[in-house]
């Protein structure tokens, strides 16, 4: 486990078209070097054999944990690196005095529901995430 570095963007932003279910309108190169630029250990990168093997977005705005982009290479699923990426976390989060992580997912992905009620995590059915793009 380690934070990424600049220098991982490229290959980040590839591993998540292979990895990750569905993208995100910050799934580019500005958008993830931003990220690191302002908080350099919120992205969390599991490695194997010196070879990228997960991801998570670990942010913490001194209000709420938010968790994002937990994305496991395919052919090392199930054998325990979402679990290390998401303890890895959420030890980040008590660090800086987090209360309660939430997490984005899909609602048709039916993998990723039962990782995360697998590591604890339930959805609040009493809240909807409303969005509008920035135009920029």
């Amino acid at each position: 486990m380690r934070p990424a570095a600049p220098s991982d963007i490229r290959t980040v932003l590839r591993f998540w078209r292979e990895a990750a279910e569905g993208t995100s309108i910050s799934d580019d190169s500005d958008g993830v070097t931003r990220l690191v630029a302002r908080d350099p250990e919120a992205l969390i990168l599991a490695e194997r054999d010196g070879a990228l093997a997960g991801t998570v977005i670990a942010g913490f705005d001194g209000w709420r944990c938010h968790l994002y982009r937990l994305a496991v290479r395919p052919d090392l699923r199930r054998q325990g690196v979402a679990s290390a990426l998401l303890a890895a976390a959420e030890r980040r989060f008590r660090e800086l005095g987090g209360r309660r992580g939430d997490a984005m997912v899909l609602n048709a992905n039916e993998v990723a529901h039962r990782a995360w009620a697998a590591a604890g995590y339930a959805p609040e059915p009493q809240w909807s995430r409303w969005t509008k793009p920035l135009p920029g």
